[in-house]
């Protein structure tokens, strides 16, 4: 996989943290950073996925019947 350079700016502390889980893991900061953004960028994109059909499903009125709800409701009622 082809690979590029990312300059950054991090606090003091996450720079720290960062530090000790590398020589932790004997992983390199950069492998580290690189396995958090991709981390992140994965759960971001599921996130916007998953907005973006819950809009689609609520503009083609496919919402959950009153009925439907009060079966869900009394199933977690105690």
């Amino acid at each position: 996989m082809e690979s590029s350079v990312l300059t950054l700016r991090i606090n003091k502390d996450t720079k720290d943290k960062l530090d000790r889980l590398a020589a932790a893991t004997h992983r390199s900061k950069s492998f580290l950073a690189a396995e958090a953004i991709n981390r992140y960028l994965e759960i971001e994109a599921w996130q916007i996925s998953e907005i973006e059909q819950a809009l689609l499903e609520a503009d083609a009125g496919d919402f959950a019947s009153d009925a439907q709800l009060a079966q869900l409701a009394s199933k977690y009622a105690s």
